[in-house]
């Protein structure tokens, strides 16, 4: 039958008009909308590409499932920076071509159809829902998915998205809270989909420097005391996008329940779901480079931190997020695209709180630069 179609407020042309206005204004535009990665990529990385460049990897057919040294690096990155043992719960991993694909595809890899139910927040990443529905399947949008009452007892659920820190709004959940969720969709047979791309993004307690201790990890679905000691029916997302800067190499893997994924590789595997050697290559540098993690998680900080100020001083009701990359705020007006259009006037784009199911919100990425988000700062505060 194929791909199912889809439907989706989430369309980036759709600010078009915005983009003109705020070019424009004086001094021109700043873009804070989609959150793109603006700094360099590591070092360490680079290098590895370019060694990687003519390898067997390289001139011959990758591994669906990743290089022996790309699956080592996953797996001793878990350890260090999450606090998890792979191999003691039974997990396996495959690289994804970016975390994007592995969510829009996971629902139809799952094998999910027109009687399953998937579960998902109301505000949340807008491809959560595209991928249910390209299976076919069903999408049961609910407040809270840690509130297992509002989905536990619904005739046909098979799976259930958390997103923790959260795009768009910041929102970390607690390891007993995650606890539970793992729990109650055991007891009905539902797959845990954990989308943990900011997990080292987190700012609770955190400080502006690079140098002050290791970094703080959110806490990971597979982690012993979330998953109980098994992977089973869990899955856990994770992107070297923004931690760094790889956006454009399409780096990201899922990890979780060894069985779950044998199958998704197979599939990967015939239809050429591939990373390409030498990038697999930079993505295992780049999961063992910490440091620069933690360079660009104190970038952000600041970034991050400069940005509320100067929306508060606009007059929005805003706090430092306890995750992830964007300011969530409420539009003074009540509407976001009115508020779109004030902004455009004096040169900031911001995302529309439509696109991820919110209408009355607006979401401010700091993935720009430092002169940027100084410069928005600056006509926030006039």
């Amino acid at each position: 039958m194929g791909f199912h179609e889809f439907s989706s407020p989430y369309d980036w042309s759709r600010i078009a008009a915005y983009k003109r206005t705020a070019k424009a204004a004086f001094g021109g535009m700043i873009d804070l909308s989609v959150g793109s990665p603006v700094d360099p990529v590591p070092d360490s990385v680079r290098k590895a590409l370019a060694v990687a460049a003519n390898d067997p990897n390289a001139y011959g057919y990758p591994a669906t499932a990743g290089t022996a040294d790309l699956r080592a690096a996953i797996a001793e990155w878990f350890s260090a920076a999450r606090d998890v043992d792979l191999q003691a719960i039974h997990a396996d991993v495959v690289p994804t071509v970016g975390s994007k694909e592995g969510v829009a595809l996971m629902a139809s890899l799952l094998h999910f159809g027109e009687d399953d139910v998937v579960v998902q927040p109301k505000v949340s990443y807008p491809t959560y829902e595209i991928g249910t529905q390209l299976a076919g399947a069903q999408v049961l949008k609910v407040d809270d998915v840690a509130d297992v009452a509002s989905w536990r007892n619904v005739p046909g659920v098979k799976a259930v998205w958390v997103n923790s820190p959260c795009n768009p709004t910041g929102e970390v959940y607690s390891a007993e809270r995650m606890a539970g969720i793992v729990a109650a969709a055991r007891e009905i047979g539902a797959v845990v989909l954990s989308d943990e791309c900011y997990a080292l993004m987190q700012w609770r307690g955190a400080t502006n420097s690079a140098d002050d201790g290791p970094l703080q990890s959110t806490p990971c679905a597979l982690r012993s005391d979330v998953c109980a000691g098994s992977a089973e029916g869990v899955l856990v997302l994770y992107s070297l996008s923004k931690q760094s800067n790889m956006a454009g190499y399409r780096t990201a893997f899922i990890a979780g329940d060894e069985s779950l994924i044998a199958s998704m590789s197979a599939y990967r595997k015939q239809i050429g779901q591939i990373i390409p050697g030498p990038v697999q290559a930079a993505m295992a540098a780049g999961l063992r480079d910490l440091e620069s993690v933690k360079a660009q998680h104190a970038r952000y900080r600041e970034r991050l931190g400069v940005l509320v100020s100067a929306l508060r001083a606009y007059g929005y009701c805003t706090d430092m997020p306890d995750g992830a990359l964007y300011v969530w705020v409420r539009a003074k007006s009540g509407d976001c695209w009115t508020d779109m259009e004030q902004l455009a006037k004096i040169g900031i784009i911001a995302s529309p709180g439509e696109f991820y199911g919110a209408p009355e919100c607006l979401r401010f990425s700091a993935t720009a630069s430092d002169e940027a988000i100084a410069s928005a700062a600056e006509r926030l505060a006039r």
